[in-house]
């Protein structure tokens, strides 16, 4: 990489500490020369032994001995203080090249910094997870665009099946065509729908304004309640007021989604719905349960992946599109909040979102 004309800053560091050893240097000869002054006389005098030096023979015999020194110090501060330098940004040096591999695309390299717990060795810990975060993200960027061309493919396959299949056989019942044709159009105008919302929960480009949770978890179930009733789902709601700050309509989205999910994923017939909202310290909770058949943790864990559908549990006449839980996920990251699945002993679900309270009416 080209750098822009000037000093480096190993050179600079070179500098500093040949600049620093020559400073210490001459003010110890100086303070020798000072003390020096102190005991020598200004002239000559004539003892028995002999004479005295005075000032001038002490400046001759000083002087090229100070002047020695001070070069011995140059030389000595520049050596050292470049190879000083050189130890001490060879971390920099290497979170350089870490970073030189990450722009180039490769995000499984890491630093791995050996040493001690220094400035270096926490910021290049810190990029290493930053790399790490930053890999499954592109990761899972990566297998949600495969899967949403997938699923958008997916209808419009069938619309061209359909068409060819009416175009090959004109006396096919034109409305029964209509009607299937319509059915996978709906289908992809939700599955589009659905991912804008995702798209829009993912860039928090929303305001965020006071909102009531336990308000906005009556409204979804009181929506979702003809669909209920015509699966023979019973739909219980309570709790406290759970003030928050968000967007309105990307929380009711969430709350229809969990409700939606609690309904559809549930028992063939008899099953129950229980949606609570509480309220704690720093956070408002809004819990939704629901009956079914038992499921393994790993099966759990993979739920709120985009376009996961747990099949065992999907009724044949409801294929969902693979996003409820995703855009759920998504809402909650944008909104500062807490998702949370567990699988219940007697079967079905508990997922439990907590956002973060309103500080001006948690305070009452």
């Amino acid at each position: 990489m080209d750098r822009a004309p000037g000093l480096s800053v190993r050179l600079k560091l070179t500098l500093s500490y040949a600049g620093f050893l020559m400073l210490a240097g001459a003010l110890l000869l100086a303070a020798v020369w000072v003390f020096l002054l102190r005991y020598v006389p200004d002239g000559a005098i004539n003892t028995t032994g002999g004479f005295v030096p005075n000032r001038s023979d002490l400046l001759r015999a000083f002087g090229p001995a100070a002047a020695t020194v001070l070069v011995f110090l140059l030389m000595f501060g520049l050596l050292g203080g470049r190879i000083l330098a050189g130890r001490m940004l060879a971390p920099l040096d290497r979170i350089t090249d870490a970073t030189r591999i990450a722009a180039d695309g490769a995000l499984s390299h890491r630093i791995r910094l050996p040493g001690r717990r220094d400035e270096f060795r926490e910021l290049a810990d810190a990029f290493d997870t930053m790399l790490a975060r930053l890999e499954a993200h592109v990761a899972e960027q990566q297998r949600f665009a495969a899967n949403a061309s997938h699923e958008l493919r997916t209808p419009l396959a069938i619309s061209q099946t359909l068409l060819d299949v009416a175009h090959n056989d004109p006396n096919r019942n034109v409305g029964e065509l209509l009607e299937r044709l319509q059915a996978v159009n709906a289908r992809a105008i939700d599955l589009t729908e659905a991912l804008l919302v995702l798209s829009r929960a993912d860039q928090r480009s929303f305001t965020r304004e006071p909102v009531d949770q336990s308000l906005i978890a009556e409204e979804a179930a009181e929506t979702l309640l003809p669909l209920a009733e015509k699966r023979g789902i019973t739909i219980e709601t309570s709790g406290d007021i759970t003030p928050t700050l968000g967007s309105h309509a990307l929380l009711l989205q969430m709350a229809t989604n969990l409700v939606h999910n609690a309904i559809v994923h549930n028992l063939p017939e008899q099953g129950t719905v229980s949606v609570n909202t509480s309220v704690h310290p720093k956070t408002v909770a809004l819990a939704v349960e629901n009956t079914g058949e038992k499921l393994t943790p790993q099966l759990v864990s993979t739920l709120p992946e985009p376009f996961q559908r747990c099949t065992e549990r999907i009724r044949t006449d409801y294929a969902g599109i693979g996003l409820g839980l995703a855009i759920v996920k998504s809402i909650v990251q944008a909104h500062d909040g807490t998702l949370t699945i567990i699988s219940r002993e007697e079967g079905g679900l508990r997922v439990t979102v907590e956002l973060p309270g309103a500080p001006t009416l948690t305070a009452r």
